[in-house]
């Protein structure tokens, strides 16, 4: 590059700074990165400071209901950093690690506690949605999905290419993969094929150092920790390669409701003790909410909803029902065949004949959301009574109607004949299923009240919830579950919240950082420590 175009460069960097923000770490950073990127034209389009309005437009963007619910203060972005190929990863990683400037690195999606764009400290974002790019093998029965992609996307893609063939994930398509693969991915083919990372069989890294690694070269405790234990700990990862699974043309969905009135207890008892066991090719999801009864004018009710998906026909599923479940009452109008690709609209919640090409695009309309948001996480290992169910019941009166959830996501097959140690993430044989709780509002000033509400309800269900430890699935971050220091963080304090989401492999965990990261440069509040 010749002189006067680093010049160029750097002068654009630095008139994106007000003085505000344009203290000697950033310039020192600006300065750096000017001489690694290589094409000046390019700086515009991937640099983007509080002086740009581009960085209001992509901070705004990040689809989230989020309220940062820790007690320290947090800064925004000094830089959002939106590379368009690797190499300007490794330059931003280099003149960060060289000028000891924080980053944190957000894919396609969500984030429930907002880690990765906001800390208490000085940083940078690294921005990963221009690699989003998706190829298909359909011979090989594989695919290479770029970490900044959607679940929606990588479902559109798949299915463009194939009828009979598919990938497990969330149900959200606007969930990016790069956390969600690293944390799990729990789905609703989870029974059938396990989760997400259990079908991950290759991927693209970039180390502390720069260099960028495929399985072979990271070698196979980094590839296995970054599939279940939270790929930003160790390193940037730029790409996927996972396993493409065989499905049926014709999938079977429902989703049937009952409330109390129509013996939803008694159904959702019943439901704990077969939803872990049924057929693997079936997975009968539950959703909880609160709202006005049907049937009783001024009063409310606890609706459960039977949201169910069978990888194959209405004929197969309806026996199987009826041997597992008859209390339910499942008849064939309650059911409705389609392609796989078709349920994931209905999944998400889309109308019916909704066009799957909006699966794709859908994130981009997902942007500036106005409403705040907290959630947790539990493992269920025996049946809840009907006593402790009623007691959940009594709890959803005391919030807004509607503005709480509780969703149990069954177990078993797949996911229980997995090890605990196959991968980091550990929830396998024994769980019956898992409950994310969550709570919507729109008003600040409401915060105190729902937050207050949501940890009253995981106080009550401890005594019906996994112990020593009480567990949590990664994906579903939860800060009040325990925080890293500014600093160094010790292994004793990130046990805490380490081994709820993690179990024993947080220790194999802890292990991988030391080697790999030992200076601790990839952190946030919930990251692995090296041992120190």
């Amino acid at each position: 590059m010749t002189t006067f175009k680093k010049l160029t460069i750097f002068l654009f960097l630095s008139l994106c700074l007000s003085s505000s923000w344009a203290n000697n770490t950033h310039d020192d950073f600006l300065e750096c990165l000017s001489h690694k990127i290589m094409n000046s034209n390019s700086v515009s389009q991937v640099i983007h400071t509080p002086n740009n309005s581009s960085y209001s437009t992509i901070y705004n963007s990040f689809p989230d209901k989020l309220l940062i619910t820790s007690n320290f203060k947090r800064i925004k972005p000094s830089i959002i950093f939106t590379p368009i190929d690797e190499s300007q990863i490794q330059a931003a990683i280099h003149c960060s690690k060289k000028h000891d400037l924080q980053i944190r690195i957000r894919g396609g999606g969500h984030d429930y506690e907002g880690i990765s764009y906001i800390s208490e400290t000085p940083f940078i974002i690294i921005d990963l949605r221009n690699l989003r790019s998706i190829s298909i093998d359909t011979e090989d029965k594989t695919a290479w999905i770029q970490a900044g992609a959607t679940l929606g996307e990588v479902y559109y893609r798949i299915a463009e290419k194939s009828k009979t063939l598919a990938f497990v994930g969330g149900v959200c398509p606007t969930v990016g993969v790069g956390g969600h693969f690293s944390g799990g991915g729990y789905g609703m083919m989870s029974r059938k094929f396990g989760t997400a990372a259990d079908n991950i069989i290759d991927a693209k890294l970039i180390d502390v150092n720069g260099r960028i690694h495929d399985r072979e070269s990271m070698g196979e405790d980094l590839f296995w920790a970054i599939r279940g234990g939270g790929g930003t700990s160790f390193g940037l990862i730029i790409s996927w390669k996972v396993k493409l699974l065989n499905i049926p043309e014709k999938v079977t969905v429902f989703n049937v409701t009952r409330t109390l009135e129509q013996n939803a207890t008694q159904l959702v008892y019943k439901w704990q003790h077969i939803a872990h066991k049924v057929d693997d090719s079936l997975l009968l999801r539950l959703f909880l909410r609160s709202s006005q009864s049907p049937f009783r004018r001024g009063q409310r009710t606890v609706y459960a909803f039977f949201t169910t998906l069978f990888l194959g026909g209405v004929d197969e599923l309806l026996p199987e029902m009826q041997k597992s479940f008859p209390e339910l009452g499942l008849v064939k109008e309650d059911c409705i065949e389609m392609s796989w690709i078709e349920s994931i609209l209905f999944f998400a919640g889309f109308p019916s004949g909704t066009p799957i090409e909006l699966l794709p695009i859908y994130w981009k309309f997902t942007t500036n959301q106005t409403e705040f948001f907290k959630g947790k996480s539990d493992y269920v290992q025996r049946p809840i009574s009907i006593d402790g169910l009623e007691g959940i019941w009594k709890l959803f009166n005391q919030v807004g109607e509607n503005a709480a959830e509780l969703q149990f996501s069954p177990y078993g097959g797949e996911l229980s004949d997995i090890s605990e140690s196959e991968t980091p993430f550990p929830h396998r044989d024994g769980n019956i299923f898992m409950i994310h709780y969550s709570v919507n509002w729109e008003k600040m000033e409401s915060s105190e009240k729902h937050l207050s509400w949501i940890r009253k309800l995981y106080g009550y269900m401890a005594s019906y919830v996994s112990k020593s430890p009480r567990a949590a699935y990664f994906n579903y971050r939860d800060l009040d579950l325990g925080v890293n220091n500014k600093g160094n963080t010790s292994h004793a304090q990130a046990r805490i919240w380490g081994e709820k989401y993690f179990k024993n492999n947080f220790d194999r965990l802890v292990k991988v950082k030391t080697k790999v990261d030992p200076t601790n440069f990839f952190r946030n509040e919930q990251s692995i420590p090296p041992l120190v």
